[in-house]
């Protein structure tokens, strides 16, 4: 086996009491693609900044190998006094290094390579912070939330770009069909302590599970090992002291052991507050149009969104996605066409870029508005302390300024707000930027209870295939398609990708070989929205066709109705021998959902 590149051992750092790594030991090997996992404020970006060299722990050490190179891209890059993107860039070439690799990869990303840095949107400075690190071509490569901002054509170019490296990678991020592609092997920081396996992503859930199981088994036997040992004290001292003696030092570590033990963190209780029932129709637009100047946004669209859909929306940045969910909501109006809004319609928006926040203001402000210790959740009073908890908040961060929040703690703010709004309509811009995987999956769930509708802008593919019902795609000037289903649904009826947007002047590059990225794991830990919703409706529909086929028989059984009627005898032939394929379909699709039910219940 290789000598690792990388060696993290024993390292430690303590902020405040509660140690943040106590011991932690990560080894990466050449090639090697690693996830990195765990919950908000683990210290999972401070990992991997110590990794990189740029942050020094209180103890433990860190070895890289001679001569390899590391590159970090960071949540937030700094552009210093660069005056164009491409300078910030060049700036991160040794020498040696290739510098057309600069120029093409700004242009693969879809930059110029002349925009100021002070001017960039947030997925504009992701992309030029990735073309610095991957200009390089490092041996190790540390990516921290590396999605973040990327609009989803490029997300994939960003895979395969990956995927046909040799670097080995260390990777943050809460999108799960990036890590399921990439990664081979998963290092889980949990409790200030790493455990690590030799599989990648798709693996993880699963294993965690087992892990944490087993931790219970065995934190219940320590309790009963106590018990026993109090008995014994109550009741089974003997005469001689020396036992004695060594039976209670036993029982005090025993106690000790337990008393030191560091749970896991609690799950965020995630809930809507749900105003009354919207009209079955919600939003139906004909025929809209919006443009600003000579650039067309939204060109003729008309779609019907009623109670209870799930609509995802989703495009490159700069398409038009934040504009088309205005003028479907009535935030803004279309140059042309009608948007026509259902009754009793009560509208919650979660906003992507967290401008409403206050970064100033402290965490209980940002909840109660600055107004007491109360919070409406639902038109009723909550103390803001007990709302704080069910988002996981620690009691002690009452009072701390919104500006010193980490990324995932800011997007739970920003979703505890939205969502003691009573609505019957939610807007979600992003609602996955940050969020560790744990509030991902309650957040799922939240929105499959949800009894009102949902609008979705995501690049989050695992997330739209688990929640949305249709999505809506851009299709160049202007022009929107919905499509049935999922992402996935949406890509098999499109027949094609979303287009990459690049720079309109691209230098010739030697095209490079590229993969295949790794399918995506076959078993789901939980079935998606849509799944859920056939599973529940397809005994009715079955039980309906049935209804339909018995009552076609009985006209199909008169002997004489060949003869007396011949066209009603074709139609009643056609139409039974389309129920018996509808019938068999819905059988088959049935059959298949709940044997994967049963697999993921057994798991």
């Amino acid at each position: 086996m290789a000598p690792p590149l990388i060696q993290l051992k024993d390292i430690r750092l303590t902020f405040g009491g509660t140690p943040l790594l106590s011991g932690v030991e990560l080894n990466v090997a050449p090639s090697e693609r690693v996830c990195l996992i765990g919950r908000n404020g683990s210290g999972k970006s401070t990992l991997l900044k110590i990794a990189a060299g740029l942050v020094e722990a209180d103890g433990g050490t860190r070895f890289v190998q001679p001569g390899a190179t590391v590159r970090y891209l960071p949540q937030e890059p700094d552009f210093g006094d660069h005056k164009t993107t491409l300078a910030y860039v060049e700036a991160g070439l040794a020498p040696g290094d290739d510098p057309y690799q600069a120029r093409y990869l700004v242009e693969q990303l879809g930059l110029t390579g002349n925009e100021n840095p002070a001017n960039v949107s947030g997925g504009e400075a992701r992309r030029a912070a990735l073309a610095r690190v991957l200009a390089p071509s490092p041996d190790i490569l540390l990516l921290d939330e590396p999605t973040n901002h990327l609009d989803l054509s490029t997300i994939e170019w960003l895979e395969k770009e990956l995927d046909s490296r040799r670097s080995a990678l260390v990777i943050i991020s809460h999108d799960r069909r990036f890590l399921t592609n990439l990664s081979r092997a998963t290092a889980w920081l949990d409790r200030g302590k790493i455990k690590q396996i030799d599989r990648g992503f798709a693996s993880f859930e699963s294993w965690r599970d087992e892990v944490l199981a087993e931790e219970e088994r065995d934190q219940h036997k320590l309790d009963r090992k106590i018990v026993d040992e109090e008995h014994w004290l109550r009741h089974g001292v003997s005469g001689r002291r020396k036992r004695n003696v060594k039976r209670l030092g036993n029982l005090h570590a025993l106690r000790d052991q337990r008393r030191n033990y560091r749970g896991t963190a609690g799950t965020a209780s995630l809930a809507a507050s749900e105003a009354e029932q919207s009209g079955k129709l919600v939003i139906e637009a004909k025929g809209i149009t919006k443009a600003f100047g000579d650039r067309m946004i939204v060109d003729n669209f008309s779609t019907r969104i009623q109670r209870g859909d799930r609509l995802g929306i989703i495009g490159p940045n700069g398409a038009g996605k934040t504009t088309l969910v205005n003028l479907l909501t009535g935030g803004a109006q279309p140059d042309s066409g009608i948007v026509r809004l259902g009754a009793n319609l009560e509208t919650a928006t979660l906003d992507q870029h967290r401008e409403s926040l206050d970064p100033k203001s402290t965490l209980a402000e940002a909840l109660t508005g600055g107004r007491g210790d109360q919070i409406m959740v639902g038109g009723k009073p909550k103390h803001v302390v007990g709302y704080m908890k069910d988002f996981l908040f620690a009691q002690e961060q009452r009072g701390t300024p919104v500006e010193v929040l980490s990324g995932g703690e800011r997007g739970r703010l920003m979703l505890a707000r939205a969502l003691a709004k009573p609505s019957n309509l939610l807007v979600l811009d992003e609602p996955t930027n940050d969020l560790d995987l744990e509030t991902l999956d309650v957040l799922e769930d939240m929105l499959g209870d949800y009894e009102g509708t949902v609008i979705l802008i995501s690049h989050d593919r695992d997330f739209l295939d688990r929640i949305v019902t249709s999505v809506i795609a851009p299709e160049g000037n202007g022009k929107w398609t919905e499509y049935a289903g999922g992402y996935s649904d949406m890509l098999t009826q499109r027949g094609a990708d979303l287009k990459r947007e690049t720079a309109k002047t691209q230098a010739p590059a030697e095209k490079k070989e590229e993969r295949s990225p790794a399918p995506a794991s076959a078993s789901r830990r939980k079935l998606s929205f849509n799944e859920k919703h056939a599973l529940e409706t397809l005994p009715k529909k079955m039980e309906t066709l049935q209804a339909d086929i018995a009552k076609l028989q009985r006209v199909l059984d008169d002997p004489n109705l060949y003869v007396k009627d011949r066209k009603t005898f074709d139609d009643t032939s056609a139409a039974i021998a389309k129920a018996h394929d509808e019938l068999s379909a819905a059988e088959e699709r049935w059959l298949e959902l709940e044997m994967l039910r049963e697999e993921i219940e057994q798991a």
